[in-house]
């Protein structure tokens, strides 16, 4: 064993010399090959056109001299033969040259259109399969396997999330269409009624209109809901910036609701500092705090309060609404703001909406740059409105 350890660096250094001869053999035979590939081609054009290129050579580059006595002597005239040899060599070189540049620039091409079809090839095969990333693409596309694997589980993300919001449309569609027949069964009920015995006594009678009323009204805000369906895809949201009061527009807001917030006892508190200025689209903006107090009513305990606060800190504006009711899941509050997503107890009431207005809201505030998010726990839910305000724009 030692012996062989030994003589090991030797064996490593004969063989490489074997191969340096190798490579030096090689070399040689590929010289006289081409020097006699040469040669031959000269005497066989020569012989094609009867020693007429040896004439030319003679001509050229073979220079005759006398001397006394009348012999002549030849002589090979360097300075021609180098000249000409210069000028070949030149322009086989310029040829040889565009001639492997053409080709290195075809197989080039050659061999980008065959990466590009196998590409489109594995593209294919995996998007149309069920198969992992690793058993399509081959070594050498681990980049391009990892990035196909995940625009594949995004698209199947954004199908799922499709489907599952078609399911909600389809469904709440088949709730409103259920609930409409509800009002429109009981009006036409009071209604006749009201024909078959004309001598009813007035306060039963007005009882009656009274219910068929409310029942009609019921029966509109169905009828709007589907409008809100079929428009919300068909309305592009376009901002109309402007600076204006925010304070205002919340007092005036909370003001209006003060029907709705009487019918179940409810109450509302603002608090925001006077002259707070916004640079925003005030109907587009609106109509977020309409959606969120809304539904803020639509699930308060009766007879509690619903509180709105409003505050700037440096650049940053902060509107909350919470209201005091059920605890919202965690669950369904990360589908809150989803199309068409309502809690299942909105569907037992008359406040119930098509579940378009906190995802309304939340696009709204997205395009004004802002986030809207919701928090609920121990009976508190809490809606909060986000805004970046530019300082230029305050000082309008």
């Amino acid at each position: 064993m030692k012996i062989r350890s030994i003589l090991k660096p030797f064996g490593e250094l004969d063989t490489k010399l074997k191969d340096k001869g190798i490579k030096f053999l090689k070399l040689v035979l590929i010289l006289i090959t081409v020097y006699m590939f040469f040669l031959g081609l000269f005497f066989t054009v020569d012989d094609l056109f009867n020693g007429m290129l040896a004439e030319w050579f003679v001509k050229s580059f073979i220079e005759s001299y006398y001397i006394k006595g009348g012999i002549t002597v030849e002589k090979l005239n360097w300075v021609s033969l180098r000249h000409f040899l210069f000028i070949s060599a030149s322009i086989v070189i310029a040829i040889w040259t565009v001639s492997i540049f053409f080709t290195v620039l075809i197989c080039r091409k050659r061999a980008e259109s065959d990466v590009i079809r196998k590409t489109g090839k594995y593209v294919k095969d995996y998007m149309e399969s069920e198969k992992n990333a690793d058993d399509i693409f081959p070594e050498g596309y681990a980049d391009l396997a990892f990035q196909m694997a995940e625009l594949k589980s995004r698209m199947r993300s954004n199908e799922q999330l499709i489907r599952d919001e078609a399911t909600r449309k389809n469904d709440l569609i088949a709730y409103l269409a259920h609930d409409l027949k509800t009002p429109l069964t009981s009006i036409i009920g009071y209604m006749t009624l009201l024909e078959e015995a004309p001598e009813m006594p007035a306060e039963q009678k007005a009882k009656y209109v009274s219910i068929s009323l409310k029942k009609a009204i019921r029966l509109e805000s169905l009828i709007n809901e589907f409008f809100e369906i079929t428009r919300y895809n068909l309305n592009e949201l376009a901002l109309e910036k402007e600076t204006f009061d925010l304070s205002y527009m919340l007092m005036q807001l909370t003001d209006e609701f003060y029907p709705i917030l009487k019918e179940n006892n409810n109450t509302v508190r603002l608090d925001a500092e006077s002259g707070l200025k916004i640079y925003a689209d005030p109907d587009r903006l609106a109509r977020v705090f309409n959606n969120i107090l809304k539904n803020a009513v639509a699930y308060s305990y009766s007879g509690t309060e619903i509180t709105v606060t409003a505050k700037k800190e440096n650049n940053k504006i902060t509107v909350a609404f919470a209201n005091r009711g059920k605890t919202i899941p965690a669950q369904k509050l990360q589908s809150i703001f989803e199309k068409f997503f309502r809690l299942d107890e909105a569907r037992a009431t008359n406040t119930g909406g098509a579940g378009l207005g906190l995802a309304i809201a939340q696009e709204i505030v997205e395009l004004h740059g802002g986030t809207i998010t919701a928090q609920s726990e121990n009976e508190i839910t809490v809606f909060t409105v986000t805004l970046m305000q530019p300082s230029q724009n305050l000082n309008k």
